[in-house]
This record gives structure tokens, sequence and C-alpha cells, in this order.
């Protein structure tokens, strides 16, 4: 599978943004929640996860969309160097996210990738379901996800979603799997 630069676009969360990281660092510091680790949230519905009260984590996730907390967020590793060089080839980069304002996430990319706004389009749906359709009008053909659910809508739509592995998506599943940002720029068809 070769990709052309303009045929692919990205979630942000799980797979450039590194915000279950994030979400443990504030866990921990805030609310003194020591007993989480990243390998043992197996369900991307953070709110369900057995070591938090459903309370706390959704303060959590709020703190993160709201960029109120001290914590940084990172990059996953790797996801830097490949996002410039595609922005290089093709702009704007596309990002679609199911955050309900993409207000506080764009400083951040441009930041990261150190690019301006009009290097990349941000689109925040506010819902899983909707990254179809704003990926379809964008003729997008491969979109890279972390969010199992999201993948199988995606294929349905005819998106070719690519999984990034994370611990919360490893149930069965037929779509191509990326374990690093490294295997993802080996199918990307840089010209």
């Amino acid at each position: 599978m070769m990709i052309r630069p303009f045929e692919l676009a990205f979630d942000i969360d799980g797979v450039f943004a590194d915000t279950m990281t994030l979400f443990i660092d504030i866990a921990e510091k805030i609310y003194g929640l020591s007993n989480i680790r990243y390998e043992d949230i197996t369900e991307y519905e953070i709110e369900s996860f057995s070591g938090i009260d459903k309370m706390i984590s959704t303060e959590i996730i709020r703190r993160i969309l709201d960029g109120d907390h001290t914590s940084i967020l990172a990059p996953l590793d790797g996801a830097t160097p490949v996002l410039k060089r595609l922005n290089q080839h093709h702009r704007p980069t596309l990002f679609v996210t199911a955050r309900p304002s993409a207000d506080q996430i764009v400083g951040w990319i441009c930041d990261m990738l150190s690019v301006e706004p009009a290097d990349i389009a941000v689109v925040a749906t506010g819902s899983f379901d909707d990254k179809a359709e704003v990926l379809i009008e964008s003729d997008i053909r491969y979109f890279v996800e972390d969010r199992l659910d999201t993948c199988f809508q995606l294929n349905s739509a005819g998106v070719t979603p690519i999984v990034f592995r994370q611990p919360w998506n490893r149930k069965p599943h037929p779509f191509r799997e990326i374990g690093n940002w490294q295997e993802l720029e080996s199918m990307i068809l840089f010209e």
C-alpha cells in the first residue's frame, strides 16, 4: 500500500498527541492516582476505566480539552518529523478529531510542526460518527485512527482506516495496522 500525501489525514488524540500519557500525568499530579499504567488502558472509553472514579476521569478529560493543565501534552514518538515531511509535500495537512472544539489543539499542532495555521486544517466534529463525512468531502482515502469503532465506520463509508496500535484497540479487526510513525512513513509516496 503506497499512499499519496494528499490522500491521507489523521486523528489527533492517540495518533499524533500522546493524550493518554497526559491523562495519566494529570490523574497522578492532581488527583493522587498513581496506580494507572498506559498499557492497562484497554478500552477507548477512559471514563469506564476501572481504576478511576467516573467523575474524576470526566474532569480530567475536561481539563485536557480546555487546556486547563500544567502537564505537557507531547506528540507520540516519531510523529513530528513524519508530519513535517508530509506537510512539505502537501498543504494543508488535515486532522479530523471528535473533540468538540479545535481551539485548544490548533496552536499545539502548529507549535509541534513549526507551521502556520494555514498549513494545517483541523476539523473538530464533536462526534466520532461524523468523521467519515468530513473525510469523504475532503477526498481523503486513508485515515490514521486509534479507535476501532471509528475504523469500522470509516471502512463502511469507503475510507480506508489505518489503525495506530494502542492498548485500547487490541481486538480483532481486518485493517492495516501500524505500531509507530516510521511504519506509516514507509507507506507514504513522497514525490
